[in-house]
C-alpha cells in the first residue's frame, strides 16, 4: 500500500517528528512512504530511510500563524503560495497514493486551507481516489470561534475517511480542547500515543547528572534559556546544559553566550532522547513529542508551557501530567530563576515514577486502523515516482 503523508510544522518541529514516526510504522507493515513537509529543514531528526519531498518551506513570524515567512524571511506571497499548491498536487499526481493523511489540517493551519483544500479535491478527483485520513495530537488549540469547528466538521465530511486521534481516550478525550459533533464523533479512531521506540540509554552516557534545558527545535524558548544560565549560577552543585533548536540556533548561541554562566549552551542534538535516561532532571516546554520522551525515559522534569499569544495546548497537557510523580509545572508568568531551581529541587526530590503504565505504541496502531479503512491490495509492486526536493 502506499502512503502519502503531508504535514508542515511552521514553528517546532513536533508535527514533522509525529510525521516520520507514522511513516516508519507504515514501512516496518510493508507499506511505501512519502512524506511531504512545507516547513523548514529540522537536521536533529532522523530522516535516514525515510522518502521526503520538500514544498517550498514556511515559518511562522513568531507565534503569530496567520503571518507566514518564506524561505528569505520575507511574507510568504501568493505566488510563493501557489508554487506550493501546485507542487503539492503534482506530488499527488505523481505518488497514486492508496492513503493520504494531512497532520493537524483541517483542525489547524487555516492559513493553508487553500493548499491543503486543492489537494483534497484533486485526491478525490483522481481515477482512484485514496482513502484520506487526518491525523491529530491528543490536545489542540481549541478554537476560537464556533465557525471554526463548523468549517471543519464541514471539510471532515466532505473530504475525510477517519480521523486518527494519537492519544488514549482514558487519559486525554479530543473534547478537552475541541468540540466534538456527531459527524466528527463517527470518524474518530483513537490510536493512543505516537512516539518512537524508547531511546534507551546513551552510549556514552552524555547528559549523566545534569539539569538539561530544551526548548523543542524551534526559534523558542529564550526566556526559558535566560532564566536557566542565572538558575546554574545559584545551583552550582549540578551542571547545567542547554540545547538550543531553531534554523538561527548559533546566532541564539553567541547572544546566550553574553550571559555569565557555569551551564554549557549547544546546539539541539539527535542523541536528545538517549540524554535523558542519564540526566538529573529535565527543564523543558510540553510539546507533545517532549512529553511523550519524558515519559518513556522517566525523567524528573520541570515543565514550562508555550503559553505566548492565545496557546494554551502545552498548559493544558502540562496540567494532565503533574498529578504525576516527577514532574512540575511553571507558567511562563512566574518564571524566575528562584522559581526554577525551587521546582527542580522538588522533582529530584521526587519518588521516581515508572514508564510501564503508559501505552506509547500509537503508530503501529495507526497502521492498523489504517489498514482497516483501506485493505492494502495483494501484490501491489507500485513505486513512488515522486522524490527528493522539489
Amino acid at each position: 500500500m502506499k502512503v502519502m503523508i503531508v504535514v508542515t510544522h511552521l514553528l517546532g518541529t513536533g508535527h514533522l517528528s509525529r510525521a516520520l514516526t507514522l511513516g516508519r510504522a507504515f514501512q516496518a507493515a510493508g507499506d511505501q512512504v512519502l512524506i511531504v513537509s512545507g516547513g523548514f529543514a529540522a537536521p536533529q531528526l532522523d530522516t535516514d530511510g525515510i522518502e521526503l519531498a520538500q514544498l517550498p518551506p514556511l515559518r511562522s513570524d513568531g507565534v503569530n500563524f496567520t503571518q507566514l515567512l518564506d524561505r528569505s524571511g520575507s511574507h510568504a506571497d501568493e505566488a510563493y503560495h501557489q508554487q506550493r499548491q501546485t507542487l503539492l498536487c503534482a506530488t499527488l499526481e505523481r505518488a497514486q497514493p492508496d492513503v493520504l493523511i494531512t497532520e493537524l489540517y483541517p483542525f489547524g493551519r487555516r492559513s493553508l486551507r487553500h493548499e491543503f483544500l486543492a489537494l483534497l479535491k484533486a485526491a478525490r478527483a483522481m481515477a482512484q481516489p485514496p482513502k484520506i485520513l487526518a491525523s491529530i495530537r491528543d490536545i489542540l488549540a481549541p478554537p476560537s470561534k464556533p465557525e471554526k469547528v463548523e468549517k471543519a466538521d464541514q471539510v471532515i465530511a466532505s473530504f475525510y475517511d477517519g480521523v486518527l486521534v494519537h492519544s488514549d481516550p482514558q487519559a486525554t478525550k479530543l473534547e478537552l480542547s475541541w468540540p466534538v459533533s456527531d459527524i466528527l464523533s463517527q470518524k474518530l479512531h483513537y490510536t493512543g500515543f505516537v512516539a518512537p521506540a524508547a531511546a534507551g540509554p546513551h552510549p556514552e552516557t552524555q547528559g549523566q547528572g545534569e539539569i538539561l534545558v530544551s526548548a523543542g527545535g524551534g526559534s523558542v524558548g529564550d526566556e526559558i534559556y535566560q532564566t536557566a544560565l542565572k538558575a546554574a549560577r545559584l545551583m552550582p552543585e549540578y551542571p547545567w546544559r542547554l540545547l538550543v533548536g531553531g534554523n538561527d540556533a548559533k546566532a541564539r548561541i553567541a547572544q546566550l553566550s553574553q550571559i555569565p554562566s557555569p551551564a554549557k549552551i549547544e546546539a539541539a542534538r539527535p542523541d536528545f532522547r538517549q540524554m535523558l535516561s542519564h540526566v538529573a532532571a529535565s527543564v523543558s516546554m510540553c510539546g507533545y513529542n517532549t512529553a511523550l520522551d519524558l515519559l518513556q525515559a522517566e525523567t524528573p522534569a520541570v515543565l514550562i508551557p508555550f503559553d505566548a499569544g492565545k496557546e494554551v495546548e502545552q498548559s493544558l497537557r502540562a496540567a494532565s501530567l503533574i498529578p504525576l510523580s516527577g514532574f512540575e509545572a511553571l507558567p511562563t508568568a512566574e518564571l524566575s530563576p528562584e522559581n526554577l531551581i525551587s521546582a527542580v529541587k522538588k522533582v529530584l526530590a521526587a519518588q521516581p515514577r515508572s514508564a510501564a503504565q503508559f501505552q506509547f505504541e500509537g503508530a503501529q496502531r495507526a497502521v492498523e486502523i489504517t489498514h482497516d479503512l483501506a485493505p492494502p491490495l495483494a501484490g501491489d509492486e507500485a513505486r513512488f515516482e515522486a522524490g527528493g526536493s522539489l
